[in-house]
């Protein structure tokens, strides 16, 4: 089956909270097919991470994470709404997973510890990718713990505001799609993330629901091409086997009893 052309739109749009459009625009291996230069980290010497982050990532090992998402264009108009959930388990696995505003459908995005998956229900269409050629510097593999803080990111406190600490993220490597993202945190829990692309789009992330440390398996953040979909690419490891992504697993038996709302 032929491979059918993806709006790099409607990725930007509905994945804007990972911010994976230029990884995945034009092709199988652009990430990997772009100037070494362009993708290398800085060298200087990286500051300390902001305490209120490093506060939040020591003894996570799981995540599992609601969320309400809007987009605003660079002239300021809202173009999209959506949902969504985020499961991560650490080191380097997690899960995003966005519908738009009263529909079904909507776009997975799955890194398994080797590849990086991305399956767009609307069009049948699934990408893969190693990981090495595809996610370094996100603000989901920053959760994740899938690569080096300090190689990869410029970390700063960013004042207090809104009741929030905010800690401001921007990626070393120029290859990165986003320009930065705001992380605001409540406490010992992360309530928003605001993203600003390089073609002036801002995403903002609400999140209604936070589990720290709840139970995440391998199989929640794994996934294999369901039957009959276009795939472009090759995984490490070999052709993918054509079976459906497990679903995600909500509701009451996957509450944690420590886990809180978030505010």
């Amino acid at each position: 089956m032929s491979a059918r052309p993806m709006s790099r739109d409607c990725r930007r749009l509905r994945l804007a909270g990972v911010c994976v459009a230029l990884c995945w625009a034009t092709g199988p291996l652009l990430a990997a097919d772009a100037p070494s230069s362009a993708a290398s980290p800085s060298s200087e010497a990286p500051a300390a991470t902001p305490a209120v982050l490093d506060h939040y990532l020591q003894g996570l090992k799981s995540l599992r994470m609601s969320f309400t998402q809007t987009v605003i264009d660079a002239q300021g108009r809202s173009v999209d709404k959506s949902t969504g959930e985020l499961l991560v388990l650490r080191p380097g696995r997690f899960r995003w997973e966005v519908h738009p505003q009263g529909s079904s459908a909507g776009q997975l995005l799955i890194a398994d510890g080797h590849n990086v998956w991305f399956y767009d229900r609307d069009l049948q269409q699934v990408t893969v990718k190693p990981m090495d050629a595809a996610l370094s510097a996100t603000p989901a593999m920053l959760l994740s713990g899938g690569v080096d803080l300090q190689r990869n990111f410029t970390l700063s406190s960013a004042g207090r505001r809104e009741g929030l600490d905010w800690v401001k993220v921007q990626p070393r490597g120029s290859d990165a799609d986003f320009r930065d993202a705001l992380l605001g945190f409540a406490g010992n829990e992360l309530e928003r993330m605001i993203l600003h692309d390089k073609l002036g789009q801002t995403a903002t992330l609400s999140f209604t629901r936070s589990q720290r440390n709840a139970p995440v398996s391998v199989a929640d953040v794994s996934f294999s091409p369901p039957a009959g979909v276009d795939v472009i690419g090759t995984p490490a490891g070999g052709a993918p086997n054509a079976h459906p992504p497990p679903p995600m697993q909500t509701g009451a038996s996957n509450a944690n009893p420590t886990a809180t709302p978030a505010k």
